[in-house]
């Protein structure tokens, strides 16, 4: 494919050209294509992207992913899918814990009966160990303290596909499930909390690498009582959650944490529910009614309830509002998300070898085709 732009790793070519054999790219450069090449795909105007990947989504398209119905969240997997996100984790509200289990279930079936690495990378649980008075949109009376039996129920029912695991540090057992986690190569992420700045570092030094959505449930930023926000920030090691859709992080945090953490430690997420895809109107997450109003997704009491956010637009909000390059917002879309994942070997940017997970922009910015491993997934070519 030929395109007015392509975003490499490190910059974006103008005009640019990636050559696809099969699943996966060959070569991709500057310019025109190669002289003697096979025969290109020409998109003038256009821009080519590397497949987003999100740690962050909770459904999508009236479905949701806490659900026993493989069916309805795969359904919310094409959606994201629509918008360019190649890979995702499939994340899970707080419910009924058999319900979970159960969705869990569901969602270890979807990812053994991929070829390889598939579009569900795997599950986040983000709760239930969370702290009930930074719980969000998680249902009070399905909150659990942190306990090893819990833990070990919902990943017996993962069967090896758990790769996330949220947790509010600060209370009593969260340790306990931080090191049972690391022992298992799951990652443990620290959020929904009222953890000070030392509590949330000894997390972080017990093996946390991940903030779950830097900002939103957990105590403010205070130039005296960092708190958990600049615990993380200050921690080379830990990788940052930001939901950049305008309305949970005004766009000039989202410029102080890019810039103090750097794009190599910012993964955009959607932490995006039922609601995204579809018109205004009333949802559940999990067992929670939520409302979607003009963007914004609320609890009835008015409080933040996730979001409609999809990845391409996380993009161009980044590079409009908060102060990032496009080769800055895409590898925070993409190959920052992928390390994390430990999939960058395979996905995460255009570099020779890896799957060909591109997403084609038109020329306003909206998406026009997106394939995975090669095959168009979502919209279309031109011919």
């Amino acid at each position: 494919m030929s395109a007015g732009t392509v975003v490499l790793e490190r910059e974006a070519v103008s005009p640019g050209w990636v050559a696809v054999a099969g699943e996966r790219i060959v070569s991709a450069g500057r310019g025109d294509p190669p002289a003697g090449a096979a025969s290109y795909v020409d998109l003038p105007g256009r821009t080519i992207l590397p497949g987003f990947v999100d740690l962050h989504m909770h459904g999508g398209d009236g479905a949701q992913v806490t659900s026993p119905d493989p069916d309805e969240i795969l359904r919310a997997v094409a959606f994201h899918r629509s918008r360019g996100t190649t890979r995702t984790l499939a994340s899970l509200v707080t419910d009924d814990l058999d319900k979970m289990a159960a969705a869990l279930e569901a969602i270890a079936g979807i990812v053994h009966a991929q070829d390889g690495l598939g579009a569900v990378v795997g599950a986040h649980l983000e709760g239930p160990f969370l702290n009930p008075r930074k719980r969000g949109s998680h249902d009070l009376s399905f909150v659990l303290p942190p306990t090893l039996p819990a833990l070990r129920k919902l990943l017996d029912a993962a069967d090896g596909t758990a790769r996330v695991v949220t947790i509010a540090p600060e209370l009593d057992g969260a340790t306990d499930l931080i090191r049972e986690l690391v022992r298992r190569d799951i990652e443990p992420a620290v959020g929904h909390t009222e953890a000070d700045h030392a509590q949330t570092k000894q997390a972080f030094a017990e093996g946390a690498r991940l903030m779950t959505h830097l900002f939103n449930a957990m105590p403010p930023l205070h130039h005296r009582q960092p708190g958990p926000a600049g615990a993380a920030l200050a921690d080379p090691n830990v990788v940052c959650e930001l939901i950049n859709d305008g309305v949970h992080v005004h766009p000039d945090l989202v410029r102080v944490a890019t810039r103090t953490a750097g794009v190599d430690r910012i993964a955009f997420v959607t932490d995006a529910t039922p609601a995204a895809g579809r018109s205004d109107g009333d949802y559940f997450l999990g067992p929670v009614p939520i409302q979607a109003r003009g963007g914004t997704v609320t609890l009835a009491d008015g409080g933040l309830a996730g979001s409609v956010l999809t990845m391409d637009r996380a993009v161009r909000l980044a590079v409009a509002t908060g102060g990032l390059s496009l080769v800055e917002a895409s590898r925070a879309a993409s190959l920052t998300p992928a390390r994390f994942l430990g999939i960058a070997d395979q996905v995460g940017s255009i570099a020779p070898r890896k799957l060909a997970d591109l997403v084609v922009l038109d020329a306003v910015g909206d998406v026009e085709a997106v394939l995975a491993a090669g095959t168009v997934v979502a919209g279309r070519l031109p011919t």
